[in-house]
């Protein structure tokens, strides 16, 4: 018995040395990304090792047309400029929304949130990744201001199977710059966020189309960082 319950205390020593390691290294990684560009990230990763390639360029906010901003903020996380990286409404919506259809189809997760996983985590749902994404969340939100989230979310975000980032996506798609793209071509790209690889290959699908409407429709009213 103490055998045993020593060799529990040096794994749960070890558990724990590893989950503040991994901190260090994301607040380390935070602090050079608040100024240097963001070229890789745990998605992008993923996809190198399962023998995929990337496209992904760097673009900075001012290089990144005002109308893909808009769309991001209404489609994605409409308080994004007045919360600090949860929206306890969006949440607590989400959850009747769950409850009621017996799905979990909507996480009310907001670009911080989603940004965190995209950067250090997975897809993968547990409650052990929620509850590191929410420690990365407010990581992000203390070393960085509302722009550069922005600007990191459009950066790494997946548009289609090795498209990452709103510059990638938009010479993909439109054969120009993030800085050229109009409000349709915006609020489509924003829009392909839900399920980017099916959406690369079915551009007219009815329910990509009709958000794409609605996304145009409430851009003037996203309030931009």
């Amino acid at each position: 018995m103490t055998s045993f319950g020593s060799f529990f205390k040096r794994l749960l020593g070890a558990i724990i040395l590893i989950i503040v390691a991994f901190h260090l290294l994301v607040a380390a990684l935070l602090l050079i990304w608040k100024f240097q560009p963001i070229n890789n990230s745990m998605f992008m990763l993923t996809h190198r090792l399962t023998g995929g390639e990337v496209t992904q360029q760097w673009v900075e906010y001012d290089a990144i047309a005002k109308s893909a901003k808009q769309a991001a903020i209404v489609s994605e996380d409409s308080t994004f400029s007045q919360h600090h990286g949860f929206d306890m409404k969006g949440i607590k919506d989400a959850q009747k929304k769950n409850e009621a259809t017996g799905k979990t189809s909507a996480g009310g997760s907001t670009i911080t949130q989603q940004l965190a996983k995209n950067l250090f985590l997975t897809s993968h749902r547990s409650y052990v990744r929620k509850a590191d994404e929410a420690v990365i969340t407010l990581m992000i939100e203390t070393l960085w201001d509302k722009q550069r989230i922005l600007t990191a979310y459009l950066n790494v975000a997946e548009f289609g199977n090795g498209i990452y980032g709103i510059e990638a996506a938009a010479n993909h798609y439109f054969d120009k710059s993030a800085a050229n793209l109009n409000r349709d071509e915006s609020a489509l790209l924003i829009s392909m966020l839900t399920n980017p690889k099916y959406y690369q290959d079915n551009q007219g699908d009815r329910r990509l189309r009709n958000k794409q409407r609605i996304v145009k429709k409430r851009m003037k009213n996203a309030v931009l960082p």
